[in-house]
């Protein structure tokens, strides 16, 4: 892995200007069908549901960043829910929730930017983009662009999921797209509880393929100029409607900056 460029702070803002201007162009100009209608009755079929919860006690991160993300949150996902993602569709993160301003009611959240924890309006919508990210991997549905968090800020506390399998954002250039080559619409719901954000696929059919998304590999390298990076595999076995395991697919693989020691003492834990 290459050592990672640290740019100055008006050349990161002048990428930011250039990278969104150049998005805003491709969803002007692009042929592709955006997905924009929402159906208030939500589709017959769950195919998958999950949830992760609102607030969690991180190392050295202030809980008032926490609640305003909750806030954040709660705000976008009215802009998603109930989604009907059609066949022949693409579905937009930013496309569809906007820019997340103050003047939307947007707060000060918590943001990962370079390997280092800030606050920033919007701040902690990179929750949601990891929920729809790991939900669709469990559907037909085609993940066509994603992008991986570059920076391994937390060592793993009761970790549920393989370490790589959620998807970053940051308006607008750094997005989530899925395409929907299937032959029925899918519906995405998006709502919180008192405690989780919630996150579901629907389909009018009950598809006839389930998924077990899995890591194959992993392993750690210390880099020439002497930082420590994680990597894996992400892979997910295919099953027909018997049970029958019928293909096993590659999805991914991830390669991040570690911002902790690797080596742990035993029965450390951090949160």
């Amino acid at each position: 892995m290459e050592k990672p460029v640290q740019r100055n702070n008006f050349r990161r803002f002048l990428g930011s200007c250039y990278y969104q201007l150049k998005r805003r162009s491709k969803w002007h100009f692009s042929s592709k069908k955006w997905a924009k209608t929402h159906i208030e009755q939500a589709l017959e079929e769950l195919v998958f549901r999950h949830e992760t919860p609102l607030i969690r006690k991180l190392k050295d991160v202030d809980i008032w960043m926490q609640h305003n993300k909750v806030n954040n949150l709660a705000i976008a996902a009215r802009k998603l829910n109930k989604i009907v993602l059609r066949p022949g569709e693409t579905f937009s993160f930013w496309r569809l929730i906007g820019n997340p301003t103050s003047r939307k009611g947007y707060l000060e959240g918590m943001l990962l930017s370079h390997g280092s924890v800030i606050s920033a309006v919007g701040g902690g919508l990179c929750q949601l983009s990891n929920m729809i990210y790991w939900a669709t991997l469990h559907t037909p549905l085609a993940v066509i662009e994603r992008h991986r968090h570059n920076y391994d800020v937390f060592p793993d506390s009761d970790r549920k999921l393989p370490f790589g399998s959620g998807a970053t954002c940051a308006y607008n250039y750094i997005d989530l797209q899925i395409y929907n080559g299937t032959n029925q619409p899918y519906q995405l719901l998006i709502y919180l509880t008192d405690i989780h954000l919630v996150g579901e696929w629907r389909a009018e059919q009950k598809p006839s393929q389930v998924y077990e998304v899995y890591e194959k590999e992993h392993w750690i390298t210390q880099e020439y100029w002497g930082d420590y990076v994680r990597h894996n595999l992400i892979y997910r076995r295919v099953y027909n409607a018997q049970g029958v395991l019928i293909d096993d697919q590659y999805i991914t693989e991830n390669h991040s900056i570690m911002m902790y020691q690797p080596l742990l003492e035993a029965g450390k834990t951090f949160g």
